[in-house]
């Protein structure tokens, strides 16, 4: 096997975090190679060497066999290394060609560079099947042909090797498979693909060969046709986890959360939630699948007192809200029973720079089991935090460090057993694993079985869909703020991931 890239005896250190440590890695030529690990692990520090944004603090870079130094993004353009971020670097007003050229406009004068980029992007589009409308903003496409203007731009940059971030966290299954397909394309053409994510589904289906991280060190590099998901959850963990949900049959019983006609505006008066009605039962834990900026966080963010509705009534048990003309705030919404487990753990969830402690009783604090008086009992809060701590396996087991200190698993942790402490009749639970490590997600999916099967009514918002189907008793599925469809998990991937990109096909019309 001819080497594109080959990594030896890569070290980074941050302080005292030992982030790479002794990296040896070959990625053959005209391969689809992936690279996975937990949280940490040092996968991104390792591509952010390759792509120039770190420089390592010893060994060496070789490309085609020659030893380079990647000093910078430019100089990793230039040796023919392309990168797909996670979160695209594009400039939304901006039209593709004028995206694709940004950087490399070749002049002055702007004319002859577009002109030759609108050759170029005809070429690329005969050979690869990448079509793109060039004069298209970027703002008016989804995500998916966002997406695929950043391949265009690194191979309008002459990239041979494609470095690509969690490239499927934004897209529905239908876009996924098309991306795979053009990567197959590429690797057909000669262009070296690495692939990082967290998906061991993906790995199978599309890699031909795979690496795992663990705490900065890769453990094991396999072919991927002599390997399994198990084989390699159980290398980056380093114990055996449990991939699929172990969950009995739900039981459920009266309409707990009960939604009607609920319409949301946001800051700039656009409508993202548009006449939604659903309930949830006790006992139930019902699934919203969708594409992310399609109603969904707004959806649970009013639900938790966080947004005012337009319209649209709210009913929790038999109190009915209306929540347009009388509206309730969070800490209203928690004594109404109603527990948050927010999206966006660091903007909404947490304050990383209190102790975890503090964070364990954020919005409880007028708890009068945590008050004397004006003033809080310190020794409880803590007393209380070290409980927790033992229960959900929150890992330091330190209620005085910095919650910045913590991975993203604990951290989410720290909130979940916030909110389920409490013991709320509604858990509205929002990307209860983004983020999170292989071996965190196994305990938090079966503490939210737990809690379904003692009764508990569960809103689950989640982008990825094997989630959705896995935890959920039933699944509605959003699209441009609306309810497009109901399924139960068993339906096809295929037939829920076209409701999610907005297709309404002859089936659609039937409620499963």
């Amino acid at each position: 096997m001819t080497a594109a890239i080959e990594l030896r005896k890569i070290n980074k250190s941050f302080g005292a975090v030992h982030a790479n440590k002794n990296i040896d890695l070959v990625v053959g030529k005209g391969s689809i190679h992936g690279i996975i690990g937990e949280n940490g692990a040092g996968k991104s520090t390792l591509m952010s060497i390759l792509y120039g944004f770190y420089t390592a603090d010893s060994g060496d870079i070789l490309i085609d066999g020659k030893v380079v130094t990647v000093s910078d993004s430019r100089t990793a353009i230039s040796l023919g290394i392309g990168m797909v971020h996670q979160h695209f670097m594009l400039v939304d007003t901006f039209s593709v060609l004028e995206n694709i050229i940004l950087g490399a406009e070749g002049g002055g004068l702007l004319s002859g560079g577009t002109d030759k980029a609108r050759k170029e992007l005809a070429r690329l589009d005969a050979e690869y099947g990448l079509k793109v409308d060039p004069d298209a903003l970027i703002g008016d496409l989804p995500v998916g042909l966002q997406q695929r203007v950043e391949i265009l731009k690194a191979l309008y940059r002459g990239a041979e090797v494609l470095i690509l971030d969690e490239p499927t966290g934004v897209l529905t299954p239908s876009e996924a498979d098309h991306l795979f397909r053009i990567l197959e394309v590429l690797k057909n053409q000669g262009k070296t693909v690495l692939l990082i994510t967290h998906k061991l589904r993906e790995i199978m289906a599309i890699t031909d060969t795979v690496s795992v991280m663990r705490r900065g060190e890769i453990v094991a590099t396999r072919k991927t046709s002599e390997t399994s998901m198990e084989e390699l959850a159980e290398l980056m963990v380093g114990r055996r986890v449990l991939l699929t949900v172990d969950k009995g049959t739900a039981a459920p019983g009266a309409p707990v959360l009960k939604v009607e006609n609920l319409t949301v505006t946001d800051a700039r008066g656009v409508t993202v939630v548009k006449d939604v009605s659903f309930e949830v039962r006790a006992g139930e834990i019902v699934g919203i699948a969708g594409v992310s900026g399609n109603g969904q966080s707004e959806l649970l963010e009013t639900l938790a007192g966080i947004r005012r509705p337009k319209s649209g009534t709210v009913t929790i048990g038999s109190e009915v809200l209306d929540l347009a003309h009388h509206p309730v705030d969070a800490a209203g919404m928690r004594a109404k029973s109603v527990g948050h487990v927010p999206e966006d753990r660091h903007r909404m969830g947490l304050v990383t720079s209190f102790a975890e402690y503090e964070n364990a009783i954020l919005g409880y604090h007028d708890d009068p089991a945590y008050s004397k008086g004006l003033f809080l009992n310190i020794a409880a809060i803590k007393e209380a935090a070290r409980g927790e701590i033992a229960k959900y396996d929150i890992r330091p087991p330190n209620p005085m460090l910095k919650t910045a200190n913590f991975s993203g698993g604990n951290q989410q942790k720290i909130v979940l057993a916030r909110e389920i402490e409490r013991d709320p009749s509604v858990l509205l639970i929002g990307q209860p694993t983004r983020g999170v490590d292989i071996g965190a997600i196994e305990f938090i999916h079966k503490r939210i079985i737990e809690l379904r099967d003692a009764g508990k009514a569960i809103l689950l918002v989640s982008v990825e869909l094997d989630e959705i189907r896995s935890l959920s008793d039933r699944v509605l599925v959003m699209f441009d703020g609306r309810i497009v469809g109901e399924r139960l998990p068993t339906a096809d991937e295929g037939e829920i991931g076209l409701l999610m990109a907005g297709v309404d096909d002859a089936r659609s019309a039937a409620q499963h």
